[in-house]
């Protein structure tokens, strides 16, 4: 099992940045790939960003790049969403999701195992 805790959602101005966090605990972090997703209201879950064991592989949702960047850290358990140049249609909770990969990332929701919690994020004009 792998628990996943993020954490930085708030309220926010559009132009704004934020960046959140998630903290994962349960099983050696660094044999997992990391995925952001989020969902707005009356929407489906979608795909933000995703970043491979070692760091050195990331991808990106269309809607997001250049603008989001995802990292991590393996010695804290942690890995990160910046998001800057907000936009009201950022908001949202997102979720950070983890599962065993060797290699690469995934963007679909189904490959993932762990989910946190989530955390809003709301961008005002």
């Amino acid at each position: 099992q792998v628990q996943l805790v993020e954490s930085g959602g708030r309220l926010v101005q559009a132009g704004g940045s934020l960046r959140l966090s998630c903290a994962a605990s349960g099983r050696t972090f660094s044999n997992y790939a990391m995925g952001w997703f989020r969902q707005a209201p009356g929407k489906e879950r979608e795909f933000v960003a995703a970043i491979n064991w070692s760091g050195l592989s990331t991808g990106y949702a269309d809607s997001v790049k250049g603008r989001f960047t995802t990292s991590r850290d393996n010695t804290k358990n942690t890995v990160y969403l910046q998001m800057n140049s907000l936009k009201p249609e950022d908001t949202a909770v997102y979720y950070c999701a983890a599962t065993p990969a060797s290699a690469g990332w995934y963007s679909r929701p189904g490959r993932y195992n762990y989910w946190g919690q989530g955390t809003q994020v709301t961008v005002s004009s």
